[in-house]
């Protein structure tokens, strides 16, 4: 057989080359080139095959275009199908990453085992013998007698079985260990990563299966193999979750069918991922003690606020730079927040190392923290124990003026809820009328917030 000719395209710019070479001749961009098939062959022979399952491409109009396909299916996990944004879309591509060991396989296998009481699933895998899959099964007590497995790297020979097969549901686990016979390199390479993940997205495509890819992620948490491994498919999800903690969230950062700021969270059991239904709870230590340094705010997460403590230590620092330290928060923000606390607070705290951290390992990415961020490091730094009752939200600008937040009410009904009695808030969220169970406290200044604690 005549090896296949390979050509080389820039992830930047798009351009092709004959060669490899370590910097892109037309954007200058370097380590930017990776390897594919030329003339597209992969195409080609998955449309001799006859797996397209369509008809030739013609121009319609909206009012023309088939519909039917558009009903999500459920994955009878509400969590995942919130961060997916309804639930499974036919036909779609999802790539669903993670740390080793963090459960990304046992979601999948306790979706498609739910699954199959009404449709039929494949379970495919390329690191797993059959046994180990269901042995796995087993222990977490699934009902896997509807479910089919298939225990293949081959991406061609996967794809043929599957026709047979059905599946409204696959998984792949994983795609490094594909590998499409028309190429020489070896699994796992870049080539071999890419071209199998567009291979099996025009497979789910043309034939209107879902399918999940299981990514491994490097060092650096990103999905190993070429960044356009990403743009390939429609939802790319990330499991996270702390190696000494059970808790495990699940948020997208592509979707093509919903939000990409939605979150998931569930508890890693001996029975597999259990959902969390109020995810409030688990990020709130709400001991019988405040202790200095420890605010309570309130961020938002998709459809839903989320109640966090934040956590800050201030020490005077030993040598002539200070540290800053953050985790689950921008260090840059934090170095920011502490010049508009000093300018327009008066608190001095540039001879202090500042330890910030957020409880339950969970990112806050938004600025509604700012306010509680501020007044955590002050407490901290002055040895005050804030009342375990209060909530802090709002943004703070380098005026020293407390902006407003979107979604202020819905944030003061989820702290009442949980039954905190007060909180300082921007005053433009304050809510009209005013709630009767939690005192709500409106500051415009980072000098009323001082003053309202006082």
């Amino acid at each position: 057989m005549a090896k296949p000719k390979l050509e080389y395209v820039c992830t930047e710019c798009g351009s092709i080359q004959p060669k490899w070479q370590g910097q892109c001749p037309d954007c200058g961009e370097w380590n930017s080139l990776v390897e594919r098939l030329a003339a597209n062959k992969v195409t080609k022979k998955m449309t001799a095959k006859g797996y397209s399952g369509t008809q030739a491409s013609t121009i319609v109009a909206a009012n023309e275009v088939d519909l039917t396909t558009i009903p999500r299916l459920t994955s009878t996990l509400t969590e995942l199908d919130r961060v997916l944004g309804g639930g499974i879309v036919n036909g779609s591509v999802i790539l669903l990453g993670g740390d080793p060991g963090v459960g990304k396989s046992s979601l999948l296998i306790q979706v498609l085992a739910q699954i199959s009481g009404q449709h039929s699933v494949l379970y495919v895998s390329g690191e797993e013998s059959l046994s180990q899959i269901v042995m796995r099964g087993q222990r977490m007590n699934l009902p896997l007698d509807n479910m089919k497995f298939l225990a293949e790297t081959e991406v061609e020979r996967i794809t043929e079985l599957a026709i047979s097969a059905s599946p409204k549901v696959m998984v792949i686990d994983s795609i490094q260990t594909m590998q499409l016979a028309e190429l020489g390199a070896a699994a796992g390479g870049v080539s071999q990563v890419r071209e199998s993940a567009a291979y099996l997205t025009r497979f789910a495509k043309q034939n209107n299966i879902a399918i999940f890819l299981v990514g491994h992620v490097t060092k650096t948490g990103e999905v190993a193999g070429p960044r356009v491994l990403e743009h390939i498919v429609d939802s790319v999800l990330f499991l996270e979750g702390e190696s000494d903690s059970r808790f495990r969230t699940l948020r997208a950062i592509k979707n093509r069918f919903g939000a990409v700021n939605e979150l998931g969270v569930f508890a890693m059991t001996d029975m597999g991922l259990k959902q969390i239904k109020n995810p409030s709870a688990i990020f709130l230590s709400r001991r019988a003690e405040p202790s200095p340094g420890s605010v309570v705010t309130v961020i938002w997460e998709g459809s839903r606020p989320l109640l966090v403590e934040l956590q800050a230590l201030v020490a005077e620092s030993p040598f002539g730079q200070p540290r800053r330290v953050s985790v689950g928060i921008d260090g840059n923000r934090i170095a920011m927040l502490l010049a508009v606390l000093q300018r327009h607070g008066g608190i001095q705290a540039a001879d202090q190392d500042v330890y910030i951290n957020v409880v339950g390992g969970i990112k806050v990415t938004e600025t509604s923290s700012d306010l509680a961020l501020l007044l955590a490091i002050l407490s901290s730094l002055r040895n005050r124990v804030f009342d375990g009752s209060w909530l802090v939200f709002g943004e703070v600008g380098l005026s020293g003026e407390i902006r407003p937040v979107p979604s202020g009410q819905e944030r003061i009904m989820e702290a009442a809820k949980h039954g905190f009695k007060r909180a300082i808030v921007p005053k433009a969220n304050l809510p009209k009328p005013l709630p009767q169970n939690i005192e709500v406290i409106g500051v415009d200044s980072l000098t009323e917030a001082l003053a309202a604690i006082d």
